[in-house]
């Protein structure tokens, strides 16, 4: 007899497979927030465009030693203060005045700003892959909330539909040997507690239960008020004492 009670339980509550979650890929060790990158991206190419005009008007006014000047002190405010070792090395440059020394540094200032290009495009590119990784991380954690609730929320069906087939077993044997004088209500409980997560998730429930507190208190108040009445008539009908 257990073994049948055990079978038709594990029959009405079901065996649910665990579901399986596609592993996150990894997330770049950038900023998240566009607006990071963009913002600073935007203050180096202002200073970028205001050092390379400068360097244009000092070209074109070459003839004019004052505006050389004024452009040059220009320029080097949008820039840090060079190293010492720097300043000596374009010093001996300009003495020297060699056209071959210019052309060699022009190709390593090519190759050095297109290599910072290309530096600032990857952290553009991983900056927008760690903000899609945030956000699927995001979707994760409320996907497993949901999940969470989901298996409470089976785990109380269940307990219910446990619960329901437990009575219905006992009320359908007690019907048998003891008669449905006893076994009925059982059964009939069990019926009750089976259909409890149908009930609770039924759009119904609130106004059903609203509805249901309000007649319980209504024939609280219906019994209070009786039993008043009565205990002020029998004190009525009582004869006085002498």
């Amino acid at each position: 007899m257990r073994l049948l009670l055990v079978i038709a339980l594990l029959a009405l509550t079901g065996c649910k497979s665990k579901p399986t979650l596609e592993p996150l890929p990894i997330q770049p060790p950038a900023p998240t927030k566009p607006d990071v990158v963009q913002s600073l991206g935007k203050d180096l190419d202002k200073t970028d465009h205001r050092v390379a005009s400068a360097l244009v008007a000092i070209e074109r006014n070459a003839d004019k030693p004052k505006v050389v000047v004024a452009e040059s002190r220009l320029a080097q405010s949008y820039l840090p203060q060079p190293p010492e070792q720097d300043v000596q090395f374009a010093m001996a440059r300009a003495t020297k005045a060699d056209p071959v020394d210019y052309q060699k540094q022009m190709a390593f200032g090519r190759q050095l700003a297109t290599s910072v290009t290309k530096a600032w495009e990857k952290l553009e590119a991983q900056q927008a892959e760690a903000l899609r990784v945030s956000q699927l991380k995001d979707a994760r954690i409320v996907e497993l909330t949901k999940e969470v609730e989901r298996v409470k929320k089976d785990a109380s069906a269940q307990t219910w539909t446990l619960v329901g087939a437990g009575l219905a077993v006992v009320g359908a044997l007690t019907t048998a040997f003891m008669g449905p004088r006893i076994g009925l209500p059982l059964l009939l409980c069990g019926a009750f507690c089976g259909s409890v997560p149908f009930i609770i998730d039924s759009p119904w429930f609130e106004y059903a239960a609203g509805a249901t507190l309000v007649i319980s208190c209504g024939l609280g108040l219906w019994w209070l008020a009786d039993r008043v009445k009565d205990s002020v008539n029998k004190s009525k009908d009582e004869p006085p004492q002498a």
